[in-house]
């Protein structure tokens, strides 16, 4: 079947070559057996490509049933998965049949497999490497003739280095790997896309298609869409509910789109990992700012010392070259032992020790020591609870956790 006729037939919109290469990878791939892996951004069309998969090989009139495994609580996905026996926990009243018994001789899409717990990883890679399993609270080996087809919206060799996920059940799943390109990536079928969803919704809700003006498609386009083809469609269906004009220009579409968002534009942070990065610096930002507020503090104080009379005199009789240099009138000086420079421009008053508006602190303070003492602080505000020192913190909890460690922090 040509990809012109699987996109009508799916109803897939489009004509990027990135979206092109993934329908023309599923086509080939779908008369086998192998198991195939499918990876893109959330909201960005995956749950469609089993779809061909399934309807395009010899399975096509066996069993075809979709399972999101983050939605399946960690404690049932295994009896969900694979069944069990009567009495093997509680409430399991009678033996039920699980997904891989229910759909032998068919295809199992497993969405958000990264969502899987390790334990329930172990099960799948059985099943896909020998074709067995065994129900929960059983020791009988079942047999199943099933085609898995897995997605996932997260990086797994990410997953897998910080031991989320198995390495050997990735390789196992990912024996061809299909990528679903964001929306962002195939910017000349977001307008196609949003005038599919116009007039579906103009059928739906009796009312005239929405138009877009020049400047309201280029909006579109620009626009990063983090959340894909879903978030496209779920905007259009507002735009044509709320706005009573049937002809939508730039200034009314600005107002649907999140502005945080706005512009597909450079960003400082993508991955998780630049985000962890980012968030290291900003953690250095703090700790600067919390050394500038010490000192600043520090200088308030040493300065109410000095112009206090008592004061000023026990430094006359003890220590009268300090008192003559904190005195002195000469422009540029530096006060003794202390690291304050004086400023030309400030003004001279007789008597008074002269403050710059800028002051250099000559002071060997490790960054790492203050980073380590925040980090501390926190977790002892929050009685060791990590989540909430990486908020309070201002970074991810994945970077407090690395920070923890790399500073022995008990």
């Amino acid at each position: 079947m040509e990809i012109q006729s699987i996109k009508q037939r799916f109803g897939i919109i489009g004509n990027s070559q990135l979206l092109n290469r993934a329908i023309d990878i599923a086509r080939q791939v779908a008369p086998t057996d192998i198991t195939v892996l499918i990876s893109g951004e959330s909201g960005s069309g995956k749950e469609v490509f089993p779809k061909i998969i399934h309807q395009l090989s010899s399975r096509k009139h066996g069993p075809y049933i979709a399972v999101n495994c983050g939605a399946i609580p960690e404690g049932t996905i295994d009896s969900e998965l694979f069944g069990h026996e009567k009495g093997s926990f509680t409430g399991a009243h009678e033996a039920r049949k699980g997904y891989f018994e229910v759909v032998n001789g068919g295809t199992i899409f497993l969405d958000e497999v990264s969502e899987l717990p390790l334990s329930t990883q172990v099960r799948l890679l059985r099943v896909l490497e020998s074709g067995e399993f065994m129900r929960v609270g059983s020791s009988k080996v079942i047999k199943t003739d099933v085609r898995v087809v897995a997605a996932t919206n997260i990086d797994l060799l990410e997953a897998i280095q910080e031991g989320k996920f198995r390495e050997d059940l990735y390789y196992r799943l990912n024996t061809v790997p299909i990528f679903v390109p964001p929306l962002r990536d195939r910017k000349d079928d977001i307008v196609l896309l949003f005038r599919k969803f116009s007039a579906d919704f103009a059928d739906k809700y009796r009312m005239p298609p929405l138009e877009l003006s020049d400047e309201a498609k280029e909006m579109l386009m620009n626009y990063r869409w983090q959340g894909n083809v879903r978030q496209l469609k779920n905007i259009t269906e507002q735009i044509s509910i709320i706005e009573e004009g049937r002809r939508i220009n730039a200034e009314t579409l600005a107002k649907y789109l999140p502005r945080s968002m706005e512009r597909d534009l450079p960003v400082l942070y993508n991955k998780e990992k630049e985000q962890s990065e980012f968030s290291e610096r900003e953690l250095l930002y703090k700790v600067l700012f919390e050394m500038k507020k010490d000192i600043n503090d520090l200088k308030k104080l040493v300065h109410e010392i000095i112009q206090h009379d008592d004061v000023s005199k026990e430094l006359e009789r003890t220590n009268p070259q300090l008192m003559q240099s904190l005195y002195s009138d000469a422009p540029g000086e530096t006060l003794a032992n202390s690291g304050v420079e004086i400023s030309k421009d400030d003004e001279e008053m007789p008597n008074e020790p002269q403050f710059a508006k800028s002051e250099v602190i000559d002071e060997n303070l490790s960054l790492q020591k203050k980073e380590e003492d925040m980090i501390r602080r926190a977790l002892d505000k929050h009685e060791g609870r990590r989540k909430r020192a990486a908020e309070e913190l201002g970074i991810s909890e994945r970077t407090l956790y690395r920070k923890i460690k790399e500073y022995q922090i008990k």
